[in-house]
């Protein structure tokens, strides 16, 4: 198992994902969004697990200033994605291949 939390530390779903490993003695990494954000290969597999459109905060006020509901095909908004990491919905969660979104117990479950 090789789990990867990215998100924000203030983030109230981020601190709760954290508390659930640590609380199961899961070792995972932990990636400040806020000081780094996905790699293009991270992005590639965790939109291929749940989908750009799942990925984006739509209510982040970065999304308005961006005007991102004005820009259409993917490559572009992956690019604005990769470049903005205050756009991600927070924590994604990473274990291999498998990424969710949020606060998602009951999948993680399945990876324990």
């Amino acid at each position: 198992m090789n789990i990867q939390i990215f998100g924000i530390k203030k983030c109230f779903d981020t601190k709760k994902a954290d508390r659930y490993f640590k609380e199961r003695k899961i070792q995972y990494q932990f990636i400040d969004l806020t000081q780094k954000g996905l790699s293009k290969g991270e992005l590639q597999s965790v939109k291929a697990t749940v989908g750009l459109e799942n990925l984006i905060d739509r209510e982040s006020k970065n999304y308005k200033r961006l005007k991102m509901d004005c820009i259409s095909g993917t490559d572009k908004r992956e690019e604005i994605l990769l470049d903005n990491p205050s756009l991600y919905k927070t924590p994604i969660v990473r274990n291999g291949r498998q990424a969710t979104i949020g606060y998602q117990p009951e999948l993680w479950k399945n990876w324990e």
